[in-house]
C-alpha cells in the first residue's frame, strides 16, 4: 500500500500501539535495570554455567534479535541469513570462540540502540484488525468511488468475477480495515472462506462494473465477519524517502569520509590498487543505512531511481578506477539520488501479519519478570 505524505490517517492506524524504540531506549538507558536484564539473559543462555557464552549458546540470542528486527527465520531466506551472521560476528568479533558477560552487554547495547534508532526513524504501529473498520468502509460514502477506481485498475476482461474480487482485496489496505491479502495466510483464512460463505454465486461469470460492486460488498461483509471472530494483528510502518538522510550525510564531511573509507576496505582491489566500477552498487548498499536509504531490492521505486542514476552517470560500465575516483563517483551517485528524491519523494507503507503473540516473539528482548 502506498500512502501519500501528509494523507489523513484512518482510524485503524490512529488506534494502533506504536513501537518507536522508546521502550528499548528506556531499558538500555537505565544502567541498573539493563545490567540486571543482561545478568538474567546471560544466565539463561549460559547452559554449561562456565561464565562465558559459546557460539552455540549465542545462537538463540541471535535468532531472537533477528525476530525482533522482523527477519525471516534463519535458514529460510539467503538474503537475510547474512544479517544473522553479522549479528553473531558482532558478538564474537568474527573469530572468538566465546564471549564474556561484559562483551555480551556491550554488543547487545549497541544492537538494541541501533534497533531503537531505526524504530524512532520509522515507527511500527501494531494494529488489531477486527472487521469493524472494514464494515465501516463498505457501508460508508467512500466505498463506491474507491472501489470503482480500483475496478478501473484491474484488468478484468480476461478474468472471472472471483479473480477481480481477489485482486481488489489486494489493493485494499489497513486504512480500509483489511489485513494484507497478498499474505497467503490471509487469503486462505479470510478471503477464500468468504467466497464459500456466499454460497450459490456464479463466481466464474464475466464481470461488469455493477456486478463487481454488489458482489464485492457481499464477500467483504463475510471477510469482516471472519475478522470479528478471529482478529488479525498487523505490523504497519510508513516511510518517506525524500533525500534528507543523504543530505545530512553529505553535509558532514568527517562522517562521510569515515564511512567511505570503511566501505572501501571491503571492496576487492587489483594489484595496482584500482577498483572495478561494478562494485559501486555493493558499496552504495553498504553506505545506504547511513544515508537513510533502503537495501537494494527492498523498495521497487527506490531501485528504479538508483538504476536511472547509475545509467545517467555510466556508473555500471565495469571500468577500473583509482580509490579516490571510486569515492568521488560514490559521492556523486549519492548527490544525484538526493536530488531525485527531493524532487519526487517516495512514500511507502508496509503491512505484515504478526503470526506469533507479540509477548513471546522475542524472549531475549522481553525484560525479565
Amino acid at each position: 500500500m502506498e500512502t501519500p505524505t501528509g494523507a489523513p490517517k484512518k482510524k485503524s492506524v490512529e488506534h494502533g500501539q506504536v513501537m518507536d524504540g522508546s521502550d528499548i531506549m528506556k531499558l538500555v538507558g537505565n544502567d541498573e535495570v539493563f545490567s540486571n536484564f543482561v545478568d538474567h539473559k546471560f544466565q539463561e543462555l549460559d547452559a554449561d554455567r562456565d561464565g562465558k557464552l559459546s557460539v552455540k549458546e549465542l545462537q538463540p540470542a541471535v535468532a531472537d534479535i533477528g525476530a525482533a528486527l522482523g527477519l525471516p527465520t534463519q535458514g529460510s531466506a539467503p538474503d537475510s541469513d547474512h544479517i544473522y551472521s553479522e549479528v553473531l560476528n558482532e558478538f564474537t568479533h568474527g573469530k572468538q570462540e566465546t564471549v564474556s558477560k561484559t562483551e555480551f552487554k556491550e554488543v547487545l547495547s549497541d544492537i538494541l540502540l541501533g534497533m531503537a534508532a531505526g524504530l524512532k526513524r520509522d515507527p511500527v504501529v501494531i494494529l488489531r484488525i477486527d472487521g469493524e473498520d472494514l464494515l465501516e468502509f463498505i457501508t460508508g460514502p467512500t466505498f463506491e468511488p474507491e472501489m470503482l477506481s480500483i475496478f478501473s485498475q484491474i484488468d478484468s476482461h480476461d478474468g472471472s468475477l472471483r479473480d477481480s474480487i481477489i485482486k481488489a482485496f489486494e489493493k485494499l489496505s489497513v486504512d480500509q480495515g483489511m489485513p494484507p491479502s497478498s499474505d497467503s495466510w490471509v487469503l486462505e483464512n479470510f478471503v477464500q472462506p468468504a467466497f464459500r460463505s456466499c454460497a450459490g454465486h456464479d463466481w466464474d461469470k464475466s464481470v461488469s462494473q455493477e456486478t463487481f460492486l454488489v458482489e464485492f460488498k457481499k464477500v467483504a461483509e463475510c471477510v469482516a465477519q471472519h475478522l470479528k471472530e478471529q482478529p488479525v494483528i498487523v505490523a504497519h510502518s510508513e516511510n518517506t524517502f525524500d533525500g534528507s538522510g543523504v543530505k545530512r550525510l553529505l553535509s558532514n564531511q568527517f562522517e562521510l569520509d569515515k564511512i567511505l573509507n570503511a566501505t572501501l576496505e571491503n571492496v576487492p582491489k587489483d594489484r595496482s590498487g584500482k577498483l572495478s566500477k561494478k562494485y559501486l552498487q555493493v558499496a552504495l548498499d553498504v553506505v545506504g543505512p547511513s544515508a537513510g536509504l533502503p537495501p537494494v531490492g527492498a523498495v521497487e521505486e527506490m531501485d528504479k531511481v538508483v538504476s536511472d542514476v547509475f545509467k545517467m552517470m555510466s556508473a555500471d560500465d565495469g571500468k577500473m578506477v583509482k580509490e579516490d575516483e571510486f569515492k568521488k563517483l560514490l559521492t556523486e551517485i549519492l548527490g544525484s539520488i538526493m536530488l531525485q528524491l527531493e524532487g519526487n519523494p517516495i512514500s511507502i507503507s508496509t503491512n505484515s501479519v504478526v503470526h506469533e503473540p507479540l509477548a513471546s516473539s522475542s524472549t531475549l528482548l522481553q525484560p525479565s519478570s
